[in-house]
């Protein structure tokens, strides 16, 4: 506990007999076992039997053991047998146990290797562009201090 940065903080638990209205955000891992009416950014977030949830949710990884009623967008989601999931499901890694209720699209997304390659491409489209445009100011540049360097050489 010396350093703080190494220690992880512990999860933020909201009790079954909680209820709120309004998005929740977090850097870290959130424990829901009452009901969120709003959106939940989260690093990992653990979804209890008695949680009920009206948003969207946005995390690393969602673990489902109640009643969803929104998009999730997550690397890994897990549905146990107890989840009620109502919406779609954009996921990397998708776990479904036997017996778990899911009423919604679900896909395969990988954002993380999509972007990078995105962001070559256009880099890559770019380049040549200024690499020409830079070359013709360079040419037309080195064009006009040859003419004169020749003008000057053929002067004397």
């Amino acid at each position: 506990m010396n350093n703080p940065g190494l220690v992880t903080a512990p999860p933020s638990i909201i009790g079954a007999d909680l209820k709120i209205v309004g998005d929740l955000s977090s850097d870290g891992e959130i424990q829901i076992d009452g009901a969120v009416d709003g959106d939940i950014r989260t690093k990992s977030l653990l979804v209890g039997e008695t949680a009920r949830i009206k948003g969207e949710i946005v995390a690393d990884t969602v673990f489902v053991h109640g009643s969803i009623s929104g998009q999730i967008k997550s690397r890994s989601v897990n549905l146990a047998k107890t989840a009620h999931v109502v919406g779609d499901i954009l996921h990397e890694d998708l776990v479904v146990d036997a017996g778990a209720f899911l009423e919604g699209h679900c896909k395969h997304v990988v954002e993380k290797k999509e972007q990078p390659d995105a962001e070559i491409n256009v880099v890559g489209k770019d380049d040549p562009a200024r690499h020409l445009g830079k070359a013709r100011e360079k040419g037309t540049m080195e064009s006009k201090g040859s003419a004169s360097g020749e003008a000057k050489d053929n002067d004397p």
